[in-house]
């Protein structure tokens, strides 16, 4: 990966073809800051429950998604004025914000329930398939109970064969992002930015 979270190898014309593919309901692998995701149209059931099914991941745990930058996201979901400057302040980045899920989104990424994890990558590739695609799901590109990805040789079988495309960017860093609730003032998951995190959420209103 390139200093601007760029990656070599990759054009904006596979980038393109990924984003055709989720226009489709087609789900597609792509390269994040952390591990590679498991992309499909966060607004389309039908392409939601694919990736349930892809992974063997249990309803009941909620799907997160990526958005190509902060202002697509706070358009399309009705996250509090709290939630709205959290966001600003830690996106894009390795932070998962939990907000209302409104309409827009599928409800099955959260088996129906109210509450929804957005994240906006700190990766230029993650970033515009994105904002090309509309959200997509942010999940990692694994089985469920399987260890993340970090290189595109290591995906399951029957998560490359189950994809329509997969962008090779070459390894990634590792890791999770730190899942935030701001409006109840919780880190659900701590990870990058956790020290910074939890000041912003000890003296911010």
């Amino acid at each position: 990966m390139n200093a601007d979270g760029s990656d070599r190898g990759l054009t904006d014309a596979d980038i393109e073809r990924a984003a055709e593919a989720v226009r489709a309901g087609d789900p597609v692998v792509y390269p994040t800051e952390t591990v590679y995701g498991l992309g499909a149209d966060a607004t389309d059931p039908t392409a939601v429950e694919r990736v349930y099914e892809l992974k063997d991941r249990s309803r009941d745990k909620p799907l997160s998604v990526a958005f190509g930058g902060v202002e697509a996201a706070l358009s399309l979901v009705p996250a509090s004025d709290r939630a709205e400057r959290f966001a600003r302040a830690f996106l894009p980045g390795p932070v998962t914000v939990v907000v209302d899920r409104g309409d827009a989104l599928a409800p099955e990424l959260t088996d129906g329930g109210p509450r929804v994890g957005i994240r906006v990558p700190d990766h230029r590739t993650a970033r515009t398939l994105a904002g090309a695609a509309g959200p997509i799901t942010a999940t990692s590109a694994n089985r469920s109970g399987a260890g993340s990805v970090r290189r595109v040789a290591d995906l399951d079988p029957r998560i490359r064969d189950g994809c329509a495309v997969v962008l090779d960017g070459g390894e990634t860093p590792g890791g999770e992002s730190t899942v935030v609730d701001p409006d109840r003032g919780v880190i659900h998951r701590a990870g990058p930015l956790a020290d910074e995190i939890r000041e912003w959420l000890a003296s911010e209103p």
